[in-house]
């Protein structure tokens, strides 16, 4: 006998359970939070760059006078050329820094890796400074410049290799580190040669991270602000060209053109980024097994070497900006003085752009680390088929790929237009914490992504057998098991807000000057050991939250030790 109730069962829809409803309630608000804060000002700045003063369209007219002003086409030369050069310097050195932490039997292994970490707590500024303290026109090693200038591409790139070395390295050490040690095995038994090893198995197996690490560097110099601000003197890049026109000459539509420009280079870096990471997942093999080196001291000895020079070189470059940071008046007064230190001499904001810095950094750790997670967990757990999860993991990955400066660009002209009512929030605290949320989203997307994928989800399969509702299960069994996850999203969230210059260069007001933005304010007014005085400061408030961080995860280690037993 026919089923009679088969035509209908095509038709029967199963009702959503009230978790996977508030699940896909969660994706809903996460996609307007990342339209409202990145995607309408993304396109309210490439729609500036195609109108006038006005707000009339003027088609390519603004790109046609871009191309045509050779100042212009200069700075975007200059920017490639010296990104190049430093990519080409940071990453062999990096390449051995990590190879030493990874494949050697060196001794200070930890030392190292806590030096490496020093010029990330640092604001981009402080070796700018450092390096005029020492190569400038009057610095105490002058004479190794040979009559040049320090002021320029040579103390942009050397800056610059300084502040991009802890992200080269820490790619290159993760590449080095998942190599498979069968390979090696093989390799020795063949009575092949140490080099040859090197070449035909170590390189190609750190082939994608090295593209990486390069991809990173590259995108780091050029979209830069602070460090050609400092000491770039007459040597114009994109990243000074975009606050020239936005501060100097008050031309956004102009702004807009160079900010694009900018956004071109990073754009192209990121997607070269995704591919290398495409193909290195691709190389990885579920059989692997971990290479542990063995002493040699024909590899030990120059790797400990190594690893000391360039270790005591980005100390010395922290020692001189702490040095110059309590000189009474450089050159001319070398006595010691903590009066560097009384800010209010030198900026009206005085010790207050420190507490505001602290304040906005607390706050952008505490709400960006609560919607990232939040957000990562509603598109891990929640349902894979809706309509919006696609859209919303693609705006997760969007603000790795755009500098701040055009970020920073792209709120001035979406929320100071006509009509628009966030137009209130734009000069206070709020558009710079939402600023550095969007900011440094991505990163921390990830690293949310990443420990939530580590948790069986059996845990919520269990719980809804269960009937126990997915927000209990939520702050019960994966906040617990994932906070030390959450503690690293919160404390990267933190040292980057307090770190950052050109994510904020354009929105703080008059009563809301962060930290950053004062050492570039009082470097400008020739108040360098003022200025080197704040950026230390700053590396010493970044550093205190970083060990607050490994003290918490100490602490949180020997309670789960317990509560296992």
């Amino acid at each position: 006998m026919a089923d009679i109730t088969a035509p209908l069962q095509g038709t029967v829809r199963v009702k959503a359970s009230p978790d996977e409803t508030a699940l896909r309630a969660l994706h809903i608000l996460g996609f307007l939070f990342l339209a409202l804060a990145l995607a309408l000002p993304l396109s309210s700045l490439l729609l500036r760059a195609f109108q006038d003063q006005q707000g009339d369209f003027v088609g390519l007219r603004n790109f046609a006078i871009y191309v045509t002003t050779p100042s212009l086409i200069q700075s975007a030369w200059n920017s490639i050329w010296t990104a190049a050069l430093t990519t080409l310097v940071v990453v062999p050195l990096a390449f051995a820094y990590a190879y030493g932490l990874t494949r050697s039997n060196m001794p200070g292994k930890w030392f190292f890796r806590a030096v490496m970490f020093l010029p990330i707590f640092a604001p981009s500024l402080l070796p700018a400074l450092s390096l005029i303290y020492l190569f400038g026109n009057q610095g105490m090693l002058r004479w190794i410049m040979d009559g040049g200038s320090i002021y320029g591409p040579w103390g942009i790139i050397g800056a610059q290799i300084f502040y991009c070395f802890p992200a080269a390295t820490i790619i290159l050490a993760v590449a080095l580190s998942t190599a498979d040690g069968r390979l090696y095995e093989a390799a020795e038994a063949l009575k092949a040669s140490r080099f040859r090893i090197f070449l035909t198995v170590t390189l190609p197996g750190a082939v994608y991270g090295l593209v990486s690490a390069a991809v990173v560097v590259f995108t780091l110099v050029v979209t830069d602000f602070g460090i050609p601000k400092v000491i770039g003197g007459q040597f114009n890049v994109l990243a000074t060209d975009v606050y020239k026109q936005v501060v100097g000459r008050q031309d956004l539509n102009m702004g807009a053109v160079v900010g694009m420009v900018l956004l071109v280079p990073a754009i192209l870096a990121f997607l070269l980024d995704r591919w290398a990471l495409t193909k290195k997942s691709a190389t990885l093999s579920g059989r692997a097994v971990p290479y542990r080196p063995k002493p040699r001291a024909a590899r030990d000895h120059p790797a400990f070497l190594l690893c000391l020079t360039i270790a005591l070189t980005l100390i010395g470059i922290v020692g001189v900006a702490v040095w110059g940071s309590l000189i009474r008046f450089w050159p001319y007064n070398l006595a010691l003085t903590l009066d560097n230190y009384d800010f209010s001499r030198f900026d009206t904001a005085g010790w207050q752009a420190v507490w505001l810095s602290i304040k906005f950094s607390l706050m952008t750790a505490v709400l960006g680390t609560a919607l990232v997670f939040i957000i990562a967990y509603s598109l891990e757990r929640g349902p894979r088929s809706g309509f919006l999860a696609g859209p919303l993991r693609f705006l997760a990955t969007i603000p790795l790929a755009v500098p701040g400066l055009v970020l920073g660009l792209a709120y001035i002209i979406f929320f100071n237009a006509p009509g628009n009512p966030l137009g209130i929030i734009y000069g206070t605290l709020a558009i710079l914490v939402l600023n550095s949320m969007v900011h440094f989203y991505t990163v921390c997307h990830l690293t949310a992504v990443t420990a939530i994928r580590q948790l069986d989800p059996e845990f919520e399969a269990v719980s809804a057998s269960l009937h126990v509702p997915v927000w209990r299960t939520f702050s019960r069994v994966t906040i617990p098991i994932c906070l030390p996850a959450i503690l690293e999203i919160a404390v990267y969230l933190f040292v980057s807000a307090m770190t950052t210059v050109s994510a904020v260069i354009f929105l703080y007001g008059p009563d809301t000057k962060p930290a950053s933005v004062s050492v570039v304010h009082m470097d400008e007014a020739g108040q360098a050991s003022a200025a080197a005085a704040m950026a230390c400061v700053i590396l010493a408030i970044s550093l205190s939250a970083k060990l607050l961080q490994l003290f918490m995860n100490g602490v949180l280690g020997r309670f789960t030790s317990a509560w296992r037993r």
